[in-house]
């Protein structure tokens, strides 16, 4: 895969929210906002999903 598509695949939509939902959950928990316990539990369902709609992607 060269590099223009992986810049591409990286802007589709999903890949997006997830970035963003990551940063804000950073950021939270940089304020203190939420707990690192909950920041932890909220981004492993997040990174979680995302790479387990990847993995399924690529099979089919």
């Amino acid at each position: 895969m060269s590099l223009k598509q992986r810049i591409a695949a990286l802007l589709k939509v999903k890949s997006l929210v997830t970035l963003a939902l990551t940063a804000v959950f950073c950021g939270l928990a940089w304020r203190e906002v939420v707990s690192g316990e909950q920041f932890m539990n909220i981004f492993t369902v997040v990174i979680a999903f995302y790479f387990g709609t990847q993995t399924g992607r690529k099979e089919e």
